[in-house]
């Protein structure tokens, strides 16, 4: 698993069936990456809903959130679209795992992504990583408190950015020709 300091590796992964995101999307941003083992699954379900309900908190520190499993685009639209998140779910699908095993997150022997957070920063450097066990939701207070660091090192005063800037915007149409955007929400 890569540690805090590491230079987080570039991916490109569909987020839809036909739009892909890559980590420069998330240029000038904190990016929260979730690993996770598989859609539909109890644990996953609930931790993908937590960090759906934590969006706002994420946005004051500028960052924003994605999911990333072995599952299929369609596996995530069709969960996306179930489960009522409002974030992007990256398809690690083929080459299986590729992603997960850059970031040292494969299991090999379930041939899925291990339950894993990393926190990067605005110059896309891993500042905060966490490898949780697969039957147990890490929750999202080691991400706040990671958050929580870097604004404190950023901002003596410690208080969180309240401007929320430019986030990908990204079609949930899979027939839309939109592709991943800037714009800005407030």
């Amino acid at each position: 698993m890569l540690q805090k300091g590491t230079p987080a590796p570039d991916f490109e992964l569909f987020c839809t069936p036909d739009q892909k995101i890559r980590l420069n999307d998330f240029e000038g941003k904190r990016l929260i990456l979730a690993f996770y083992p598989a859609d539909w699954s109890p644990v996953c379900s609930d931790q993908m809903a937590l960090y759906n309900e934590m969006l706002k908190y994420f946005h004051k520190y500028n960052a924003a959130v994605v999911g990333i499993s072995v599952d299929s685009k369609w596996c995530h639209m069709a969960f996306a679209q179930d489960r009522k998140l409002h974030f992007p779910l990256l398809a690690d699908f083929e080459p299986k795992g590729a992603v997960a095993k850059l970031y040292g997150v494969y299991d090999e022997k379930e041939g899925e992504c291990q339950r894993a957070l990393f926190v990067i920063d605005e110059n896309k450097n891993i500042r905060w990583s966490y490898l949780s066990p697969v039957g147990i939701n890490p929750g999202a207070d080691g991400i706040i408190d990671a958050l929580e660091d870097l604004t404190s090192s950023e901002n003596p005063s410690g208080s969180a950015n309240p401007e929320v800037s430019d986030y990908p915007a990204v079609s949930t149409n899979p027939a839309g020709s939109e592709n991943v955007t800037n714009s800005k929400k407030s």
